[in-house]
Formats: C-alpha cells, sequence, structure tokens
C-alpha cells in the first residue's frame, strides 16, 4: 500500500461512527465527580482522552485508568514522608494479585478486581469497607488466613517461597492472567477474564441493595474463537484484556488477535488475526474514532472498529508497524517484545501519537504516528519503520548499563510528558507470581526511572531527567496530573517496602510512604492510586488498604 493510499481520508463509516460518539459524548453524564470531556495538564492543555460515555467513570473505569491507558489522574496528592504499618490500615483481603480497583458508577462505591474474582467496597466518607464478593468460575479461593499467613513471613530464601505460593496458596502464576484488564461499564457491571478464557460480567443482585450481594450476570466461554497456537508462556491462545469502544462494543484482545462483540455478549465476533510467530502480553488502548492500538511482541498495530467492521485495511487508517525486540529478561518481564501497553499521546491539532518502550535488551522508549504520517516526514535513523515518529535509549540514569535494561510496565504520559521504569534484575524465577513475592527481600531489587518530553514541533523525544537511585519493582507508576507528582512502589534492605513520588519536571523525591518490611507493602503488579480526596489507595498483594495521611 502506497503513503498517499495510506494518507486516504477515513471512509464514510468512519465519519459516520465519529458523529455518533460525538453525539453520546454531549449526552454523557460525568461520573465519580470527573471532568466529562478531555483532560487538561498543567499548563492547562488538553492531555487525555474524552470520556467514554460507554465506562462507568472517566478516571479508574479500566485497568489502566482510561480507555487511552494514561495512568494518569486528576487528584490532589500530599507531600512528605509518612511511616504507615499496612496491618493497621483499612483493608480488603482479595489476591494474591489485586490488579485494579475499579470506579463504580456511584461515588460511593468502588470494584476490586483479583485474581481471584471481584468486591463491591463502600468508599465514601473515607470509608474503605467491604460490602459484597464473588469469586471468579473455577478458581479456588485463598482464605483470608491462608493469605496472612504467608505474607506475614519474613522471606529469606527463594525455597521459601516457592512452598508458600505452590503448597500454602495452591497458586502459581498462571494466576495472574485473572482479571487482569477489567473494566466497569456505564450500569456498573464488571466485565472480567479468567485464565480459561472465559469472559464473566460480574454485577450487583440488587441495584438499589448493594448489600443483597454481587453475582454473575453471565459468562461467554471465548475459546470456539480463539485459535490453536501458543500463547503466553507456552499455553494455549487465550484473553490478554479487555477495553471498550466509545459506541459501545466490547474490545476483546487474545494473544493472536482483536476481537469485536457487543457488550451483551450475544452474537458472533467480528475478528481480526494476528501473525503465527506474534504473542500479545499486555493491554490495549481505544481511541475515539473507533482506533484500537495493541502491540504483539514484534509488532504495533492500529485496528479501525469503523461502526460496523473490524478493519485492518489501511483504507479504514489501520496500520502495523513493526519494532525492536530482543530476549526474555529473567525477571518480572514477559516475553521478547514490549512490556507495555499501548499509551495514547496527543489530543489537541498537534503531534497526535501511541508510546510503549520496545524489546531490546536495553529498551527504547518509542513513539509512532496514529494517524496519517505527517508529508515529507523522513525515517528516523535505526527506526524499523516509517511509522515510528521517533524513539530514543532508555538509560535509567545506570551508568555502567546492566545487561538489561527493560520494564514490564506501561508509559506513564501526561500531556506530551512520558514517565518509564527498570524492573530488570540480574536475578528471578521462572514463576512470575513467584518472582515479584520475592524481588526485593531475597532478589536484589532493580533501580533506574527516566522522564521524557516529546517536542511537536521537532518530532522528538528528549530525556528530562533520571535517577538511578530509584527503585520501581514490579508495580504500575501512575501521576497525579494536578500535582505534578508520579509515583512508584519499591523496596530497600534499609527502609523496606514504600510508595515514591517523584516532582514531575525536576524528578526531586516530594513524598514517601514507607511500609517497612511487611509484605503488604507489595504492590505486585498492580497500579499506584489515589483517592479525590488525596488518600493513597494501595492495592498491595494481600488485598488493597486506604491509607489517611496526617502531618
Amino acid at each position: 500500500m502506497s503513503e498517499r493510499s495510506e494518507r486516504t481520508n477515513t471512509t464514510a463509516r468512519r465519519k459516520a461512527l465519529a458523529l455518533a460518539i460525538a453525539l453520546a459524548l454531549a449526552l454523557a453524564t460525568p461520573a465519580c465527580g470527573s471532568n466529562s470531556s478531555t483532560s487538561l495538564n498543567q499548563s492547562g492543555t488538553a492531555s487525555g482522552p474524552a470520556r467514554n460515555p460507554y465506562l462507568a467513570a472517566a478516571t479508574y473505569g479500566l485497568t489502566h485508568i482510561d480507555p487511552g491507558q494514561s495512568d494518569t489522574f486528576p487528584y490532589q496528592t500530599p507531600q512528605g514522608e509518612f511511616h504507615i504499618d499496612p496491618k493497621q490500615q483499612a483493608r480488603v483481603t482479595s489476591g494474591p494479585v489485586n490488579i485494579m480497583t475499579l470506579a463504580a458508577t456511584e461515588p460511593d462505591y468502588m470494584w476490586i478486581s483479583s485474581t481471584q474474582g471481584v468486591v463491591y467496597v463502600q468508599v465514601g466518607n473515607g470509608m474503605f469497607h467491604e460490602i459484597a464478593r464473588a469469586d471468579a468460575p473455577g478458581v479456588k479461593p485463598i482464605a483470608p488466613q491462608a493469605l496472612d499467613q504467608v505474607l506475614n513471613q519474613n522471606f529469606t530464601d527463594i525455597g521459601q517461597v516457592e512452598t508458600a505460593v505452590h503448597n500454602d496458596w495452591g497458586a502459581d502464576w498462571t494466576r495472574l492472567a485473572n482479571g487482569v484488564y477489567s473494566l466497569v461499564d456505564k450500569d456498573n457491571r464488571v466485565y472480567y477474564v479468567t485464565q480459561n478464557a472465559e469472559i464473566v460480567v460480574f454485577g450487583l443482585t440488587n441495584a438499589n441493595n448493594p448489600q443483597a450481594g454481587v453475582r454473575i450476570l453471565r459468562t461467554l466461554d471465548f475459546k470456539p474463537w480463539l485459535g490453536t497456537g501458543a500463547g503466553l508462556g507456552g499455553l494455549p491462545e487465550s484473553i490478554v484484556g479487555l477495553n471498550m469502544t466509545y459506541d459501545g462494543k466490547l474490545a476483546i484482545l487474545s494473544t493472536r488477535g482483536l476481537s469485536i462483540l457487543d457488550r451483551s455478549l450475544q452474537g458472533e465476533p467480528q475478528q481480526v488475526h494476528f501473525g503465527a510467530d506474534e504473542v500479545v502480553s499486555n493491554a490495549m488502548a481505544v481511541d475515539e474514532q473507533g482506533g484500537i492500538y495493541a502491540a504483539s511482541d514484534k509488532i504495533m498495530r492500529k485496528v479501525v472498529w469503523t461502526g460496523s467492521k473490524l478493519s485492518a485495511d489501511a483504507t479504514d487508517g489501520a496500520w502495523a508497524a513493526p519494532y525492536d525486540f530482543g530476549r526474555q529478561p529473567p525477571a518480572v518481564k514477559f516475553g521478547i517484545g514490549t512490556g507495555s501497553t499501548p499509551t495514547l499521546m496527543g489530543y489537541g491539532k498537534d503531534d497526535r501519537l501511541v508510546v510503549i518502550t520496545d524489546g531490546a535488551d536495553r529498551m527504547k522508549l518509542v513513539a509512532f504516528w496514529r494517524d496519517a504520517i505527517p508529508e515529507g516526514f523522513q525515517p528516523k535513523p535505526g527506526t524499523k519503520s516509517n511509522r515510528i515518529a521517533d524513539q530514543i535509549q532508555v538509560t535509567a540514569g545506570l551508568n555502567p548499563e546492566p545487561e538489561f535494561i527493560q520494564s514490564e510496565q506501561s508509559v506513564v504520559v501526561d500531556g506530551y510528558g512520558a514517565f518509564v521504569v527498570n524492573n530488570a534484575r540480574p536475578e528471578g524465577a521462572l514463576d512470575r507470581l513467584v518472582d515479584v513475592l520475592a524481588g526485593g527481600p531475597i532478589f536484589a531489587p532493580p533501580a533506574g526511572i527516566e522522564r521524557f518530553q516529546w517536542d511537536p514541533a521537532s518530532h522528538h523525544w528528549t530525556s528530562v531527567w533520571s535517577r538511578a537511585d530509584v527503585v520501581a519493582t514490579s508495580m504500575v507508576p501512575t501521576a497525579s496530573s494536578k500535582s505534578g507528582v508520579v509515583f512508584v512502589n519499591g523496596y530497600t534492605k534499609a527502609d523496606g517496602w514504600e510508595v515514591t513520588g517523584l516532582d514531575w519536571q525536576s524528578g526531586k523525591t516530594v513524598h514517601r510512604t514507607i511500609f517497612g518490611q511487611s509484605n503488604l507493602g507489595n504492590g505486585a503488579y498492580a497500579l499506584v492510586q489515589f483517592f479525590p480526596n488525596g488518600d493513597l489507595l494501595f492495592n498491595s498483594v494481600g488485598g488493597p488498604f486506604r491509607v489517611k495521611f496526617t502531618s
């Protein structure tokens, strides 16, 4: 397909879809006190995606906070140093991994999505109280006593952790596939995926009386629409995650392809299949024009939902671009390609991009043109595709550079700023559930973070600052656009587990919540979150808890 063909205007179907979405957005009511249009960064310019009227909320409607997967929230956060005992906080036991706490349509409630099911939690007026829960089909729940019996141990060797996970919990890394990329729709229903490739919809038994409980509303075994090739870790092809288009269709990403299905889970899905030698291990971003962005371990793609057809055709605006990949690191990360869920960047008239970290042993930050490649744009040296707007080496401030600088986390984006972490360390365990519990207490933790800035005038990345001394073990970093602070979860022998907040502009440490040696301070693949009032919502490996800060 020629460049001229690739730049062809979208079809009438896409225009009709855009018109329908614009009408839906105009009629949508803001949820959970969040803005109903694009979010604003500190300079007041558009920095985030438009409100999707089919999600429960603009903020925390799905795993990576919003449809563009920005990992950025609009709440003020406190500064200072705080010493917190996790065992003394209001906690809801769940897990062993609590990937995301999701907004409900009612601002006084939230949903917990964990590796064993969902929990409905009352959060209004500073509360953090379990109302009801439901386990995922086929999952043997870990009793709270067994959960805490393991986490109360002082881990000293890897064999101890393996025994705790495999024997005491009866779990392994495949449990991590449960509930990783969930979402809540405008009707307060949780869409959840199990390791058995089932889509499960949870909801309140009585919408007017949450105490009546949570139940499974419907399930769909998606295996008939999956291929027979190998997926992540050599397992059969499975579902990776979910998102919602702006006209209310369920987008389903598998390890080998993408599907669109009515959110009632009725009817036949439309599908686009990826290459037989590709594997997807992260979620997808969705824009308001029907663009769906997914990265396999070799190729970054835009697939287009036109409103009636799921298309991989360039005439509909779709594209596929190869990027650099490398080797499987020994810890935290899955696969040889990107460890990032694609993140959208740019929402005004300037550059519209989608960004990831690549899979090179020492990763690069890569920006792809989301829409038409600008007229006259020349490929940047060393890039595999003209679709790549620019890429830059990530050093994370490390000198000398280690064998691997790699991340299993998506890129945090606020405006044209981007933030990445290094999760790679020289020692690890093949079972990634064992690995994330051992990283820090047993295996020396990784170190290194870096902040970048995109220049729309020159179409170019620059490094703003880096910190080789900051540790980010396995938790997804997030940023407060209102406070201008980015947060990571790390571990040091001196202070144990902590949440560290860095000033977005300077990299200076402005926040420390120090948990000490308790394993409840380990966020294990989850996200750092805050409530609108500035309380910390920490998605601990033993269940989320709420931290109320005092001077």
